[in-house]
């Protein structure tokens, strides 16, 4: 169609390109610390965009990966950012909670070095090992980073643990001879953790006992695929005495987890109006709690009868027709990021027929 909308890949190329090698936008301006996440988004971008090797000379890249090692701590793991680094030289076990190791930060680190071709061979892997070590809960939850006393400290959600399991995937590897001593992340407890997530409708929360979240199924999902792919086993299995039941085809879980995925998609692209206008409601509840209210029964054929009629699909505006995403919740409208929540989840957990791609016409 004429008025379809064309994806910009040069400008989104330019708009990177401006983030990598110039100064951030200034709506970044309070993220300063997270600039390793940001930094991760950028080259990654520029790499899915297939624009990486051609924008960035090889002095460049290796200034990327010399900053990324800069934030190495030396107990393990990186830092968020190089404005907390007061000096290795000034650091002791006293002051080094002011100066911590990130997981967030560490996973998107060493992504961000492989994205860029380095072979990790500078990346203290076993300090880092046995930091993530000491991140994790009891409840088998990680942390964000290690306060006073080695303290866990930070949210203990989704998103922390598919870090520490991507971080695990990437430093220990199948079969490494020389971190057989180093002690692992109880999987027992994680993959415990991550299986309480999931929702009575097939999601998976922040926590458990929450709202599904579609950006937390994905976490969940990542999470799984970290731990079963350095394993032999079978899939959904990690090891003989840990089976993942989300992750198994035909469980009811994983059932009701594609079925879940499959319907975020919606064509619902903006909210609807408030019933009482751009007011709160507070006039309407306060007439109701001075004026007595008539008890009126209803049966149940009355009600089903007073509903609103659903249009069809052929009735609805040409917009919802021709347009369509995913929402991250229940009763959502579409948002873009769920686009690569949803779909990623999808594509994670092995079943991404169940989308519904229009034909080109």
């Amino acid at each position: 169609m004429e008025d379809s909308p064309l994806f910009g890949k040069d400008r989104h190329i330019k708009y990177f390109l401006r983030c990598l090698k110039t100064l951030l936008p200034h709506q970044y301006t309070p993220n300063d610390s997270n600039r390793m996440t940001l930094g991760y988004f950028i080259v990654a971008g520029l790499d899915l965009l297939g624009s990486l090797d051609a924008n960035l000379s090889e002095s460049e890249r290796q200034g990327c990966v010399n900053w990324i090692y800069h934030c190495q701590i030396p107990s393990g793991g990186f830092r968020g950012f190089t404005g907390t680094d007061f000096g290795d030289d000034k650091r002791t076990a006293e002051n080094e909670h002011w100066d911590p190791a990130n997981l967030a930060a560490t996973f998107f680190a060493l992504v961000t070095l492989l994205i860029l071709g380095d072979d990790l061979m500078r990346v203290k892997r076993k300090e880092c090992l046995r930091w993530l070590r000491r991140m994790q809960r009891e409840d088998g939850s990680f942390g964000e980073v290690l306060g006073a006393g080695g303290e866990i400290a930070g949210g203990r959600d989704l998103r922390f643990c598919c870090c520490a399991a991507g971080i695990r995937y990437m430093l220990r590897g199948r079969d490494v001879e020389y971190l057989k001593h180093v002690d692992d992340i109880d999987i027992q407890k994680l993959v415990s953790y991550v299986e309480n997530c999931q929702t009575y409708d097939g999601g998976f929360a922040q926590a458990p006992w929450l709202e599904a979240h579609a950006g937390l199924t994905y976490c969940a999902l990542g999470t799984l695929s970290f731990l079963q792919r350095d394993s032999t086993q079978n899939a959904g299995e990690i090891s003989p005495d840990v089976k993942i039941a989300a992750y198994t085809p035909g469980s009811r879980e994983f059932e009701s987890l594609v079925g879940w995925l499959a319907f975020r998609q919606t064509n619902v692209l903006y909210e609807e109006d408030n019933e009482h206008g751009e007011g709160d409601g507070a006039d309407c509840i306060e007439e109701s709690a001075t004026q007595p209210q008539a008890q009126t029964s209803y049966s149940i054929e009355e009600r089903i009868s007073s509903l609103p009629v659903t249009p069809m699909a052929s009735q609805w505006p040409l917009e919802q027709q021709i347009c369509a995403g995913f929402n991250g919740r229940t009763n959502k409208i579409a948002d873009t990021c769920y686009c690569f929540w949803v779909t990623g989840s999808l594509a994670v957990s092995y079943d991404p027929t169940t989308v519904v791609f229009p034909q080109p016409c």
